[in-house]
């Protein structure tokens, strides 16, 4: 729920251009009742470049755009110890200019020609994208192709980005309200598993301690087409694309010693974990709850994410009804699933309401999961959950840049950007019994990970049980 998503252009001294574009016309099947399955019947065209560029491709004349999202499988969790923050410093990297493309030209040439841009880092992948009418595809493909071929990664853009990235730090995480205490969450999690256990933003020792020929030796071992997809969705003839997509990329040089990306056993959580933080910025105490549970292909994580929706998910959710609405305990309370890779967490965080106790608090949201759990949600409820699922699910792909960033990860993570296809089917199939039987395995008291925020002098006690 406050899982930090890292976004370059925020800090950018280059023309505005937003985070992500409006959604656009498109379309999208219609609703069909609770529990039919989905039907959807993207035409989804893949391709692989001989140097091992992935290539998705999606056609919709519905809108004249078109979206480039271009892929890499470097984040966060492909750091070292005392190298982090690489991932997330080379989204700004990417920025500041290439062989053909001076510094801050990228901008200027994309918003320039009525398009919009941005780059993203998780701990799971990196990306870029352009959103541009449909006449200027050959643009956005040039520019990506360019710095993927040719970053120009001097001291001097190092420095600049460095500090860039060092002054965001201080403004999303050190000085913005419970960011801290969501590092922490995810820390206690995470514990003893490395690749989510450190923070896709890095930290500040590691910034200053980070030296220019690591910086390039990290960016040409993942920064590569056969490290990479490229995705395009929107108002464009598939031949032509490719064409420019092979006439761009084709010469780009493969790496023939990508790291494998070899994660550490997850080690079993058998008690609870617990910290204290003490932040400045909050207005009032909080207390966030996670653990861990299955990879986000799995199928216990689809009943998982209908558990958290049910849980937390608007005023009508059962955490909001008892903690909100009936009580007065709470001025938000909310449940969702992470979306990593694997492992992922399952998280509840409350905001509580003054003169609230943490004790009540946690009383109520136990009393919630045992009901569940011994319970199970009944067949309104599974109609309702699936309906919104459907709802937001459906609504999630309108826009090209959001189909073109989901087919690409679909390539990425599950090797098969097809697999959108039957991604909603998955959803629906899931029972009341399977959302019963997850909450009880998953959910438990010793398995739960809690960091309580209390308002007050900036610092951490930590307090770990």
């Amino acid at each position: 729920m406050r899982r930090l998503l890292l976004i370059a252009a925020v800090l950018s001294t280059a023309p505005l251009a937003q985070a992500a574009p409006p959604p656009e016309p498109a379309s999208v099947p219609a609703a069909a009742p609770a529990g039919a399955p989905a039907q959807l019947h993207f035409d989804v065209k893949r391709v692989k470049l001989d140097n091992g560029l992935r290539v998705v491709m999606l056609v919709d004349h519905t809108s004249p755009t078109v979206a480039v999202d271009v892929v890499y499988d470097v984040g966060a969790r492909n750091e070292e110890r005392g190298r982090t923050g690489f991932a997330h410093l080379f989204e700004h990297m990417m920025f500041q200019g290439s062989k053909n493309v001076p510094r801050g030209e990228h901008f200027k040439l994309v918003v320039g020609h009525g398009g919009q841009l941005n780059g993203t880092t998780s701990a799971d992948r990196t990306n870029y994208f352009e959103m541009l009418p449909s006449s200027e595809l050959a643009l956005g493909l040039w520019l990506e192709a360019d710095r993927m071929k040719s970053l120009d990664i001097s001291q001097k853009n190092f420095e600049n980005q460095r500090s860039v990235v060092k002054e965001e730090y201080r403004m999303r995480v050190e000085n913005a309200a419970y960011v801290p205490a969501s590092i922490r969450l995810e820390e206690l999690v995470f514990q003893g598993f490395w690749p989510y256990e450190h923070p896709s933003i890095g930290t500040m020792r590691d910034l200053d301690g980070a030296q220019l020929d690591w910086v390039r030796a990290f960016h040409d071992a993942y920064y590569a087409p056969n490290d990479a997809v490229v995705s395009i969705s929107g108002d464009f003839d598939e031949g032509e694309a490719l064409a420019l997509v092979k006439h761009y990329f084709g010469d780009a040089h493969a790496q023939p010693n990508v790291p494998r990306y070899e994660p550490p056993p997850m080690p079993e959580q058998t008690k609870p974990r617990s910290a204290v933080v003490e932040d400045a910025h909050a207005k009032l105490p909080a207390v966030f709850s996670g653990w861990v549970i299955p990879p986000s292909h799995e199928a216990d994580h689809y009943a998982l994410a209908l558990a958290a929706m049910l849980l937390g998910d608007g005023e009508s959710s059962r955490l909001h009804r008892a903690l909100v609405r009936e009580r007065s305990l709470a001025i938000e309370a909310g449940a969702e699933t992470g979306g990593n890779r694997g492992p992922d967490m399952f998280e509840i965080d409350v905001k509580l309401a003054s003169g609230a106790r943490i004790d009540q608090v946690q009383k109520l949201v136990d009393a919630q999961l045992a009901d569940l759990a011994r319970v199970g949600p009944s067949d309104d409820d599974m109609k309702k959950l699936k309906n919104r699922m459907r709802a937001r699910f459906l609504l999630g792909l309108q826009s090209n840049f959001a189909r073109a960033q989901k087919l690409a990860e679909m390539e990425l993570y599950r090797g098969d950007a097809g697999l959108l296809n039957v991604e909603l089917d998955k959803y629906l199939a899931v029972t009341k019994d399977d959302i019963k039987r997850v909450v009880a395995k998953y959910l438990t008291p010793a398995r739960r990970s809690t960091v309580e925020v209390k308002p007050g002098e900036k610092g951490d006690r930590a307090d770990k049980k």
